[in-house]
């Protein structure tokens, strides 16, 4: 059985969501496991699950013996949980994300596109992902930020902004999925170490 076959049925075996598989020089298998969501809560004031390093621990020991089980080489193997750099793969993640700062990649360069309003050669962007509703009545995703006029870096989340200062323009960028060669949250924490404000908008 292929190693991507034999780590999501174990994982989800377990009751965890596989994230990621990476292989690394040296035979160092890495494994990323979450929680499962289960959708959109209307308790705001439900504390936010985490993996532990218990359940690691678990997925860890059963991982070993089911790729002794069927055969697969590696020479170390590493279970974690997401980073702040969690990637966003399938329907359901950008579900579970929406409202936050992500960074994307896209699988070609905005070209004609671009309207003049970004680099034609830009595949990267950062912004707040959103859900939004096509012409037609379907739904589709996009990103939005704010665009500093003259190159000017925008506002780091957190910092304060003179009352003076005229807001910069908005920006949006639809996509769909298949148009993603990479959807990560962004890796930006306050002083305080946490994540901002699912308001706070960047800029790549």
């Amino acid at each position: 059985m292929a190693l991507q076959q034999v780590v999501e049925r174990t994982v989800a075996g377990l009751g965890y969501d596989l994230v990621e598989i990476e292989r690394s020089a040296g035979g160092l298998l890495r494994v990323t496991i979450d929680l499962p969501w289960s959708g959109p809560t209307s308790d705001a004031e439900a504390p936010e699950a985490f993996v532990t390093v218990e359940d690691c621990e678990k997925v860890t020991r059963q991982l070993q013996f089911a790729l002794e089980v069927d055969s697969v080489e590696y020479k170390r193997l590493e279970v974690s949980s997401p980073g702040i750099d969690r990637p966003l793969r399938n329907e359901q993640d950008f579900q579970r994300f929406a409202g936050e700062v992500i960074d994307i990649t896209l699988k070609a360069p905005m070209g004609a596109a671009a309207g003049g309003q970004v680099a034609a050669n830009r595949k990267k962007f950062r912004g707040t992902l959103e859900r939004v509703a096509g012409a037609d009545g379907s739904q589709g995703w996009q990103i939005v930020w704010s665009q500093e006029p003259d190159g000017k870096a925008a506002p780091k989340p957190g910092q304060k902004i003179s009352s003076k200062r005229a807001p910069a323009p908005m920006q949006a960028l639809g996509f769909a999925l298949d148009e993603l060669r990479e959807a990560r949250l962004a890796p930006i924490v306050d002083f305080k170490g946490r994540r901002p404000r699912p308001d706070a908008l960047a800029s790549d």
